[in-house]
């Protein structure tokens, strides 16, 4: 029974990750492979030299993550909030800057597997601040923040289960 589960919260995840656009697809794949470092991205990901800098520049964003990782907080405590919600905020404000991700689903789904399933309490709160900041255009920033639900932004509780699903490039022969 535990691997049907297991099977049908994957599929979910799949299933999650095919309704986000191409340019999010493609984004939180290549923002997978430079956060967990599971590639080369310049290699992979790279069509240009303005994508070439966009992909320097996100893997020293991207440096932050390492310690938020091991820095988040109890999510009943105010220990450590304004240095991990500092941090997540800067570098989800630079994600969205890039103009990628376009709702909260799609920054959710990349966050949980770049911080964890701990992060997922804090995820709405970073956000909205990343969300509202004035380096995002303000149609932008209309959009994202309508993107979050009324039940995502008042959740009681958020499920510690890990992600499954880890989306990674394929080659068009492949596909």
């Amino acid at each position: 029974m535990a691997v049907t589960n297991a099977a049908s919260l994957t599929i979910s995840e799949m299933r999650e990750f095919a309704s986000f656009t191409a340019s999010e697809q493609r984004y939180i794949r290549r923002s997978l492979d430079i956060g967990l470092g599971r590639q080369d991205a310049f290699k992979l990901w790279a069509r240009s030299a303005d994508e070439c800098a966009a992909i320097r520049s996100q893997y020293v964003v991207y440096q932050d993550l390492k310690l938020l990782r091991t820095r988040v907080p109890c999510e009943t405590a105010f220990e450590g909030v304004e240095s991990f919600i500092g941090k997540l905020t800067r570098v989800a404000a630079f994600d969205l800057g890039q103009e990628r991700i376009d709702c909260f689903s799609a920054f959710r789904f990349l966050y949980e597997r770049l911080l964890g399933a701990e992060a997922r309490p804090w995820l709405p709160s970073a956000f909205c601040a990343a969300s509202a900041l004035p380096q995002i255009r303000p149609e932008r920033r209309k959009m994202l923040l309508q993107s979050l639900s009324e039940a995502a932004a008042t959740a009681p509780a958020w499920s510690n289960r890990a992600p499954s699903f880890y989306p990674e490039y394929i080659e068009r022969e492949a596909a």
